[in-house]
């Protein structure tokens, strides 16, 4: 037996309901429809042509919209594109420069060699690529190790990392840095950033060993004890545990 589609018109189907209205003597067709517009073809007609009339009167308003709209995806795909090329050629320019930083020819890393760019000059000029950023950790790195302490930590204060073992390294050089320009409060506070930058039993009791012996150098003894109590009481396994106990014990706290 063949089956019958189910659609309105099916035998038994529900049909409409039709408002009932209160008056009797009002005619039996007489009722209000939900959307007029799908059952009235003139109803339908008008509002096409009002939305014509609409892009007729607006057609310079929307063609400027659309092209701005056009003008913003195009400018955030050249942005983008133009970022990746700097960033090709960043990396391609301190390629040699960290040859000579692994080579400990750290002037010719920081400088360049007369042909090829120094790690300073890739730092500023692709400053805003992640090679830039990259150049600053190593003119960093190489400046300290030249003693220029105070172009140390400018070059490290201006990288960031996602990886936070290097970012731990690089607030801890940046203390390096400052202990040698004697400012060993400041020191102490690089190393505390270093030792809590997602903290663990690896290098923390390191960064935080630095800091109790950068606040020695500061005369604050109290903050120094806290900083060797904290080694023993949170990282007591650590090779750092002896050397704190011992610096604790030398100061009397």
């Amino acid at each position: 037996m063949s089956k019958i589609p189910y659609t309105g018109k099916t035998p038994g189907a529900r049909q409409p309901v039709r408002p009932v209205s209160t008056d009797p003597l009002a005619p039996a067709e007489t009722y209000a429809t939900e959307n007029p517009m799908l059952e009235d073809p003139d109803a339908l007609a008008a509002r096409l042509a009002e939305s014509e009339d609409f892009v007729r009167r607006n057609r310079n308003l929307l063609v400027g919209v659309l092209v701005a709209v056009i003008a913003v995806v195009a400018g955030v795909f050249g942005y983008n594109y133009w970022r990746t090329e700097q960033n090709t050629q960043a990396q391609n320019a301190m390629f040699k420069a960290v040859d000579y930083w692994e080579a400990d020819s750290l002037n010719k890393a920081l400088k360049g060699d007369g042909k090829r760019p120094g790690l300073t000059k890739v730092a500023s000029e692709y400053s805003g690529t992640k090679a830039g950023n990259l150049a600053n950790f190593y003119a960093g790195v190489a400046a300290l190790k030249e003693g220029k302490y105070q172009d140390a930590y400018n070059y490290l204060d201006k990288f960031s990392a996602d990886d936070y073992l290097v970012q731990s390294r690089a607030y801890s050089l940046m203390g390096d840095a400052k202990l040698e320009l004697n400012q060993p409060k400041e020191a102490a506070e690089l190393y505390a950033k270093a030792a809590d930058h997602k903290a663990n039993d690896q290098f923390s009791p390191g960064y935080v060993l630095k800091q109790g012996i950068a606040l020695e150098a500061a005369k604050d003894n109290a903050g120094a004890t806290k900083a060797y109590d904290r080694i023993l009481n949170d990282y007591a396994a650590s090779q750092e545990a002896s050397e704190a106990r011992q610096r604790k014990a030398a100061i009397g706290q």
